[in-house]
């Protein structure tokens, strides 16, 4: 297949300007955060939240899920109680893999195919991170092309100012275990930063016939930088991360039925017992930075590659039934179910497993410079960026045919590959964007724009042809010109107040092939932000008005659609408030002691669909007008507290998701269609031993309570149980 402009172009970027630093050329750290200082969140005209450094220290939680409940407007499902393959949403946009959002690393698009097949099976490392932001309404604009719900960027562990170290060791139950390990320096035209996060367990899970349910994640990252003198007059600088990611995962789609979810809500079924999934990730990412010392203008250049693979191996039917039908239909499927808890010996052929085997590539290059000005009657931060990217998913895939005997499975009859899916979807967009932020008097306005250009193709290849070699059987193609505005204003109040407001287009591009429409909606916030130094509260209200709501079938969402295909939904509407009140004791009872509290609260008062259709889209089935949305609680909140003393610190969060829907329904949630609500409560400690040793511990759901939080991908799944780590940290 002959290669893309955009392929060779990046390749010939990272070429040079491996060359370029090599021979001493002057380089920089890359600009990562979209956000920028920390100081300027209250003053971004839209909602904006930042998780730093210091947040995130807490709990030292690996589970992005658990990190993300303390966000308003930020909706979450979990699936495997790790975070592997987490489901997030933001404002009732959908949450299955993460696909209804834009998801960045440092800046830079991170999904497997943005554009062509944005399921996030990777994520990066929660672990490895520094920060993590969260974009909602017209400050995601930039970020595009998934503009309904915002932006979650991850920023990754910055090279340090000077020589540093850091060792975190954790261990815990379930076989458990955790390292991560950086090592830094930074001198005059130089810097430096290599890291790794190792992460083991058995899981929390037991499998009938004995043995894994965990994960095991190795991780490792490289940061180069070249840079001229601070005094140089203007700063050039090239800084190349390099990351590579495996993962094995003893993960199935497979839940259980309610009975036995009732019983033994962590077991796993016998016919789970081969289902595993390995995955591997590598990144490259150059980035040529260029500012004046004393200048009001900025430019950089980012050249990103990013290659996954990974196959899932999981059960997928039984008879020729899926497995999401018998379980929801126990008593009729009887025979199967027994097959499936190993209680009967199968004929030969009749579990069907499938080599989810699946290749990915990401590439492109990005730019933005940024000007600031006076214009006479207003100041002006005006930004501009252009990116050029492409994505591709290839799919190749067959099934082996297994019997189960004495509760073990025994293949009888493999598969050739390509024999169940042979096909290649890809994606080519252009993007620009431009935004202004202008401030006059107690004023600003943000005006911004975003267009795009997305070129979609589909092939679709025999099953019978696994090298290719006779052409694609069919091709499909689709091309979306959009244009999406925003405008973000606020105005600041004398007494510690700022008035916000936004409007901003919605967007979801559609699949390769699609005969789906795109999705389409306005999107308007308005609220008020207040803050003293000691007190801070931000109150805002959303309103998404979809003129064509669109689902996508995957073997996520369970069900028995056809995966990759897309349904309009048509319109919908979803709306609510979010709100976070934060205050901080400076002195505890007339002692030293400080106690930071934290409140975020999430209310979806409604979130249902305009009118009525009929879907072959399983979580919405025969929708009628009126009907609400699966998988989006009314309400959601998180109450954190930090007693901190000279050398020690108690944090305290809990948590509280009201019951949601998993069908498309309205009045009370029947029987067998709904999660359960439930309050969870985290708790963590540290203790300072000396400058450089702090000893470690957390507790996950102290309670120990057993709760719902998925009828999908087939059958019940439940959230993780009680769990105890211990650990230290080491610092240079």
């Amino acid at each position: 297949m002959p290669q893309s402009p955009i392929y060779l172009a990046v390749t010939a970027m990272l070429l040079v300007a491996t060359t370029a630093g090599a021979t001493g050329e002057p380089t920089r750290l890359e600009e990562v955060s979209i956000l920028g200082d920390p100081d300027r969140i209250d003053t971004i005209p839209g909602s904006a939240h930042l998780l730093d450094d210091e947040f995130l220290a807490r709990f030292e939680s690996a589970d992005i899920l658990r990190v993300l409940q303390s966000v308003p407007g930020v909706y979450l499902q979990e699936e495997d109680g790790q975070g592997l393959r987490p489901n997030i949403g933001i404002r009732g946009s959908g949450l299955d893999r993460s696909s209804r959002i834009a998801l960045l690393e440092d800046g830079v698009l991170i999904a497997p195919a943005p554009y062509a097949a944005p399921a996030a099976y990777y994520f990066p490392t929660q672990r490895r991170m520094n920060s993590i932001e969260v974009l909602k309404g017209p400050a995601s604009v930039s970020l595009g092309s998934r503009t309904t719900g915002g932006a979650l960027n991850m920023v990754s562990t910055p090279i340090p100012d000077d020589l540093a170290a850091r060792a975190d060791l954790f261990a815990g139950q379930d076989g458990f275990r955790e390292g991560h390990l950086w090592y830094g320096d930074t001198s005059t035209n130089a810097g430096w930063l290599v890291e790794t996060v190792q992460q083991r367990s058995d899981g929390f899970k037991q499998l009938d016939t004995g043995g894994s349910t965990g994960f095991d994640i190795r991780d490792y990252v490289g940061k180069f930088r070249l840079n001229t003198a601070r005094d140089s007059g203007i700063n050039h600088g090239v800084e190349m991360k390099i990351g590579y990611t495996d993962q094995v995962s003893d993960e199935t789609y497979l839940g259980l039925t309610e009975d036995d979810f009732n019983a033994t809500p962590y077991r796993r079924y016998a016919a789970s017992q081969l289902d595993q999934i390995r995955t591997t990730h590598r990144q490259h990412q150059l980035t040529y930075f260029v500012e004046p010392v004393q200048g009001r203008w900025s430019a950089d250049i980012t050249v990103y590659n990013n290659e996954f693979s990974r196959n899932w191996f999981k059960l997928g039917s039984v008879a020729g039934t899926g497995i999401s039908t018998i379980l929801d239909n126990a008593d009729a499927f009887a025979t199967e179910l027994a097959w499936i808890r190993g209680e009967q010996d199968s004929p030969d052929d009749a579990l069907n497993l499938r080599n989810n085997n699946r290749s990915y590539f990401s590439r492109g290059v990005q730019a933005a410079a940024g000007w600031q000005f006076d214009s006479g009657f207003a100041d002006h931060s005006l930004r501009v960026g252009l990116r050029l990217h492409e994505d591709e998913v290839d799919r190749f895939q067959h099934d082996d045919e297994f019997a189960i005997r004495d509760s073990l499975l025994v293949l009888t009859t493999a598969g050739a590959p390509g024999s169940q899916s042979n096909r290649v979807s890809s994606s080519t967009a252009t993007s620009l964007f431009i935004e202004d932020r202008i401030a006059f008097g107690a004023w600003e306005v943000s005006p911004g724009l975003r267009l795009e250009r997305i070129e979609m193709e589909r092939l679709d290849f025999s099953t019978a042809d696994p090298d290719r070699a006779d052409g694609p059987t069919r091709e499909r193609d689709n091309t979306v010109d959009v244009f999406i505005p925003g405008l973000g204003i606020t105005y600041s109040l004398d007494n510690g107040w700022r008035l916000i407001g936004g409007l901003h287009r919605g967007f979801n591009p559609p699949s390769p092939g699609s005969s789906a429409d795109e999705e389409d909606s306005t999107n308007l916030e308005f609220g008020a932000r207040y803050s003293n130094g000691i007190f801070d509260a931000e109150l805002i209200a959303f309103y998404t008005d979809y003129s064509n709501l669109v689902g996508t079938c995957t073997a996520s969402t369970g069900g028995d659609c056809m995966i990759g295909d897309q349904f309009d939904g048509g319109a919908a509407t979803i709306a609510g408030v979010e709100s976070v009140v934060g205050f901080e004791f400076a002195e505890v009872a007339g002692t030293a002691l400080r106690l930071p509290l934290r409140l975020a609260y999430t209310w979806t008062a409604t979130a249902e669909f305009d009118s009525g259709f009929d879907s072959g889209f399983d979580p919405w089935g025969e929708v009628a007008a009126g009907d609400e949305l699966p998988y989006v609680p009314q309400h959601q909140a998180q109450i954190a507290a930090d007693l901190k003393g000279a050398n020690w610190r108690a944090g305290l969060n809990v948590s509280y998701v009201d019951a949601a829907r998993t069908m498309a329904g309205q009045g009370p949630i029947p029987a067998g269609q709904g999660t359960d609500s439930r309050w969870t409560v985290d708790l963590s400690g540290s203790y300072r031993l000396s400058a450089s040793f702090e000893l470690y511990g957390r507790i996950d759901n102290l309670l120990d309570e057993d709760y719902l939080v998925a009828r999908r991908p087939a059958g019940l799944r439940p959230g993780k149980p009680r769990s105890a780590v211990i650990g230290f940290r080491f610092e240079l």
